[in-house]
């Protein structure tokens, strides 16, 4: 059984490799290749009955893992600059208001056409209005610099913004004013610890010579965004401040630090970090969409009801991106208006939200359309 279990597992990893360098010319994202050979190894197992234990308990657990390292892989290839100023904000704009108007749209129309309570509205929302760093990063790895800069940018911000609301929506609901106060305070805290923080980790990462570092760097990483979780923290800042300080080292270079840190050197340990993350990313990725493939049934994908509402949702999405787009920025609509992927963290926030406030249209069939929908419209995008 062991060695059957192996061979899986490495037939696993060979696919979505396959799926991930095909991507680059088919445009079809792996990720929704993945979920299809996830439903695949259902049936084909249930047709030779074969039972396996009840995995999807360790969903959230991977999801998460994933989430931290592909928005570390993404931070860690943003450069600051003067030149760039432009693209940061207008991409950092992009995630907040997108955010903001399709959530008010949506929560407006739950309360006052359907006639939801309002909190339970909120909550349901939020996860269809974050755009996945899990699937619109690595889809953007073909396009133009500034574009996939701006991607990469709006997409991290999104899941950062999305879950700021979410637990701050869930936590303090019933006390707007304070619970504001305190995000605002506890996001004022979290740079000031993130900069520190990130700065002593990566004079740890230049200063061991110990040949095991790279992955204890990435477990500290993973810890402290555990913890910062666990305190109500905006944890996913903490991932992308690190990436960006360490992609960033030129700011911190003058007389002093060059005593220290040997700028040089750590840019070749900085280097060979990028490539064990990229990797690990990527194991993890494929693990987590083969497993939320595996627990999706077609009866979900076909049914006609969800796939009604997830298409007026993804309508929703990108009419009100289009309109960003071309009114706010008069930028093109090509490609970036299709750049907006639901996928990972509207997964992970879905399966957070409590029993007592889900409302009766989320299910796990409504998420998965509207997810394939918006993947399928960044693949025509990407062609």
């Amino acid at each position: 059984m062991t060695y059957y279990l192996l061979i899986a597992l490495c037939i696993i990893i060979i696919v979505s490799y396959i799926f991930e360098i095909t991507g680059k010319y088919s445009k079809i994202p792996g990720v929704i290749l993945l979920i299809i050979t996830g439903i695949g190894i259902n049936y084909f197992l249930v047709y030779l009955n074969i039972h396996i234990p009840d995995l999807s308990g360790l969903l959230p657990v991977m999801g998460t893992i994933g989430l931290v390292l592909i928005v570390l892989e993404g931070s860690l290839d943003l450069t600051l600059s003067a030149k760039k100023k432009q693209v940061i904000v207008t991409s950092i704009s992009a995630a907040f208001l997108l955010f903001l108007v399709f959530v008010s749209v949506f929560t407006f129309f739950l309360v006052k056409i359907k006639n939801f309570p309002l909190i339970p509205s909120l909550i349901n929302t939020i996860p269809l209005g974050v755009i996945s760093s899990a699937v619109a990063i690595p889809s953007a790895s073909g396009l133009h610099k500034n574009d996939r800069e701006f991607i990469t940018y709006e997409s991290s911000i999104s899941d950062i913004v999305g879950i700021l609301a979410f637990d701050f929506i869930i936590l303090n609901y019933a006390a707007f004013g304070k619970g504001l106060f305190g995000l605002f305070f506890d996001l004022i805290i979290t740079v000031v610890v993130s900069i520190i923080f990130s700065a002593g980790l990566a004079l740890i990462l230049h200063k061991i010579h110990h040949h095991v570092k790279y992955v204890i760097i990435t477990t500290v990483i993973v810890l402290v965004y555990a913890l910062a979780k666990l305190a109500h923290m905006p944890s996913l800042l903490v991932v992308l401040i690190f990436g960006l300080v360490m992609n960033n080292s030129h700011l911190f270079k003058n007389k002093r630090s060059q005593k220290i840190i040997d700028f040089e050197n750590f840019s070749h340990e900085l280097n060979s970090f990028k490539h064990i993350t990229c990797e690990l990313t990527f194991i993890i990725r494929s693990f987590f969409f083969i497993m939320f493939g595996y627990y999706t049934t077609v009866l979900d994908l076909i049914d006609i009801h969800n796939l009604l509402l997830a298409s007026i949702i993804s309508a929703s999405i990108f009419i009100i991106r289009a309109l960003y787009f071309k009114v706010l920025l008069r930028k093109s609509l090509n490609p970036l208006l299709f750049f907006a992927p639901r996928g990972l963290i509207t997964i992970l926030l879905f399966l957070n939200i409590p029993t007592e406030q889900l409302l009766p249209f989320m299910n796990k069939g409504l998420i998965t359309q509207v997810i394939f929908i918006t993947i399928l419209l960044m693949s025509f995008g990407n062609i």
